[in-house]
């Protein structure tokens, strides 16, 4: 049985993906920072495959190690889907809360680095690491400098890698558009019910994961039906 471990699995594209794998017969690890909605989605999963759900935040070096553990020792594939918007409402860079900032540098950047240290050495020829990035890290857009930097951040941290690892399929895959928790904390008190669900993404990623797609960057949408 294959094993997976996504971060960020308790709700919107990570629970997404999860379903879709457990479907699939994947063996899941799982976490979120939210101990109830982590719970809930663990045994939801359950009835469809083996996971473990240990909660905690990826910043943290001790949670980080718990996950790997939790993995065994083989781990397939690694999604860093866990992020953190920054500070809410978007502030412009001129007056960017530089502690929040670090913190966004922490959980965006320095965790699935972090995570994909520790995977490494359990990963065979042909594992996966899928860094969830988006379009804010190649367009300008005012706001969003923190998270869009540290996505940006993140995107150059697979391409190196991915560069460093031709025996591994490392790929930064944005997900697009959607209605979640994330966004709504991106644009508060408006209406983002025309976005789509998370679940609408999903093929997207399962295009890199069961497929033979080289290492790079991805637009979600463009993966569909993408040859195999």
């Amino acid at each position: 049985m294959r094993t997976a471990l996504i971060t960020g699995a308790s709700r919107g594209l990570g629970l997404a993906l999860a379903h879709e794998l457990a479907q699939r017969r994947w063996r899941l690890v799982i976490d979120a920072r939210r101990f109830s909605e982590l719970d809930v989605a663990r045994a939801s999963l359950a009835q469809l495959t083996e996971v473990v759900a240990l909660p905690g935040d990826v910043a943290d070096a001790w949670h980080r190690g718990a996950l790997i553990e939790a993995a065994g020792g083989q781990l397939d594939l690694l999604v860093n889907n866990a992020s953190t918007l920054g500070a809410s409402p978007l502030p412009p860079l001129s007056g960017y809360p530089l502690e929040t900032l670090e913190r966004v540098y922490r959980v965006n950047v320095i965790a699935p680095l972090a995570l994909a240290q520790l995977a490494l050495p359990r990963m065979a020829d042909g594992g996966r690491i899928v860094n969830l990035t988006s379009d804010a890290a190649v367009e300008a857009y005012e706001g969003w400098g923190g998270y869009g930097s540290s996505k940006a951040a993140l995107d150059q941290l697979s391409a190196v890698l991915a560069a460093e690892r031709p025996d591994l399929r490392v790929y930064a895959v944005d997900p697009g558009d959607m209605n979640t928790r994330m966004h709504q904390e991106a644009f508060p008190g408006e209406d983002i019910s025309d976005r789509p669900p998370p679940q609408d993404s999903v093929p997207g990623l399962l295009a890199l994961i069961e497929g033979d797609l080289r290492s790079g960057r991805y637009r979600a949408a463009e993966l569909v039906g993408a040859p195999a």
